[in-house]
C-alpha cells in the first residue's frame, strides 16, 4: 500500500493535492481552476477526471476493472487504467516470451505507482506539475509534465521518454482517451482528421487491404460503417487512420448535455489516429480516442517485418540514454444544443477555431495561447 501527502494550494481558486491511499480512497493529484477541474490517479498514471465547472459530467468516465471478471466486486488498490491512460512501451499485446516474464497489454505504464515530481507552480495564469514513472521491464522512465491554465478548460501535457538502459530498442507510446457513459450514449458523435485507414481484424500480412477513409470502415462481410456513430454493433473493433495535417485533432460531443471533449496533437509527435469501439448489453459502452506513434496493434516482430503501413512509420526506436518529448492538449467546451459535430479545427497560434459540420458556418473558439512551446 501506498501512500502520499496531501498538498494544498489555496491561492486564488487553486487547488492541488494527493489524497492519502486509503481502503476508500486512492492517491490523486488534482488540479481545480476557476474553469475545470482535472484529476490524475498515480496509480497507472491515468486521467480520469476532467469536467467544466459550469457542467459536471466528466466524459473520460470509465474504468478498465469493468472487463474483470468480477465486474460487481470492489476493485483493488493496484494500479490500472482508467480514463485516459497511457499506453507505453508498446500498444497492444506482448510476445508469449515477453508474457511470460510479466510484460502486459499496452505495456506497464498503468501497472505501477506515480511519483508526484514537482508540487504546485503557479505562474502567469498557469498551473504546473510534474509526476513520473519507471517502467523497469521496457527499461524507460516516462516524465510528464502538465500546464493548465486558471480561466481555461483546456491542458497540455508533454511526456518525456527516456530510455534508461545501455542499448537501443524500439517502442510505441499510444495516448488512450476512453469515453463512457453517460457522456457516451447512442447519440455520441466522433470526429478526427485522420485520412486512409485500415481495420484491426483484417489478416496479416495486409491489414491495410481494403483501405477505407475516415470516417468510413468495413465489417468483415463488406457492410459500410460510419464511424462516427456507435449504437447497438460495434464492428469493427478498432480501426487506424494516418493524419496527415500539420496537428491531429479528435472530438466527440454529446449535444443533448451541451459538451464537447477534445484533443489536439503534433501529428509529428502522434502521427496515427486509432478509433476503438465496445458496446455492451446493445449500448454504447466505451469509445477509445487513441493518437499515437503507431497504428498496428501487433507485438513487435510483427512491426517490424511491417515496418510502414501507407508510407507511416508504425514504431519509434530509441537509443541508449536517449529521450524523446511527446505532447498534446486536452479541452472541454460547452456546445449548442443542435450543435452537428466537428468539420475541422484550426489553430492560429493562440487560438483554437472549431468549425461546426453538417453544412453549417458556426464556430467555436478558445483562447490557448501557445500549446506547444519549443523545448
Amino acid at each position: 500500500m501506498r501512500s502520499a501527502s496531501i498538498l494544498i494550494l489555496t491561492t486564488l481558486l487553486w487547488t492541488f493535492s494527493t489524497m492519502p491511499t486509503t481502503a476508500e480512497d486512492r492517491p490523486l493529484l488534482v488540479l481545480d481552476g476557476k474553469a475545470a477541474k482535472l484529476v490524475v490517479d498515480l496509480g497507472g498514471g491515468s486521467i480520469f477526471d476532467f469536467h467544466l465547472k459550469s457542467n459536471d459530467l466528466n466524459p473520460l468516465q470509465w474504468d478498465s476493472w469493468a472487463f474483470s471478471d468480477t465486474p460487481d466486486a470492489e476493485p483493488p488498490m493496484e494500479p490500472r487504467s482508467m480514463g485516459h491512460f497511457l499506453c507505453l512501451d508498446r500498444w497492444g499485446p506482448a510476445t508469449e516470451a515477453e508474457l511470460d516474464h510479466g510484460m502486459g497489454w499496452h505495456g506497464e505504464a498503468t501497472r505501477v505507482w506515480w511519483t508526484l515530481d514537482q508540487k504546485a507552480n503557479k505562474k502567469d495564469g498557469y498551473l504546473n506539475a510534474a509526476m513520473s514513472a519507471e517502467l523497469p521491464l521496457a527499461g524507460l522512465k516516462v516524465t510528464r509534465s502538465i500546464r493548465m491554465g486558471e480561466k481555461q478548460s483546456i491542458f497540455t501535457v508533454s511526456e518525456a521518454v527516456t530510455n534508461t538502459r545501455h542499448l537501443g530498442r524500439i517502442y510505441n507510446i499510444v495516448q488512450h482517451p476512453t469515453i463512457g457513459p453517460p457522456f457516451l450514449d447512442e447519440s455520441t458523435i466522433v470526429d478526427a482528421n485522420g485520412t486512409r485507414g485500415f481495420m484491426q481484424e483484417r489478416p496479416m500480412p495486409t491489414p491495410e487491404v481494403p483501405e477505407v477513409r475516415w470516417p468510413n470502415a468495413l465489417q468483415m462481410d463488406g457492410t459500410k460503417v460510419d464511424l462516427r456513430h456507435l449504437t447497438d454493433d460495434s464492428s469493427p473493433g478498432v480501426v487506424s487512420y494516418i493524419v496527415e495535417e500539420e496537428y491531429g485533432w479528435t472530438t466527440a460531443i454529446n449535444a443533448s448535455e451541451g459538451l464537447l471533449i477534445g484533443y489536439f496533437w503534433p501529428t509529428a509527435d502522434y502521427p496515427w489516429f486509432d478509433a476503438w469501439r465496445h458496446v455492451k448489453d446493445g449500448k454504447p459502452f466505451a469509445r477509445g480516442l487513441e493518437f499515437g506513434t503507431t497504428g498496428l496493434h501487433q507485438p513487435g516482430p510483427v512491426l517490424v517485418e511491417k515496418g510502414k503501413i501507407f508510407d507511416q512509420k508504425i514504431f519509434r526506436f530509441i537509443d541508449a540514454d536517449e529521450t524523446q518529448v511527446f505532447s498534446y492538449a486536452n479541452f472541454l467546451m460547452e456546445i449548442p444544443k443542435d450543435f452537428a459535430g466537428v468539420a475541422a479545427i484550426d489553430y492560429t497560434g493562440d487560438t483554437l477555431v472549431i468549425r461546426e459540420d453538417g453544412g453549417h458556418y458556426r464556430t467555436l473558439t478558445m483562447d490557448v495561447g501557445t500549446l506547444f512551446p519549443a523545448d
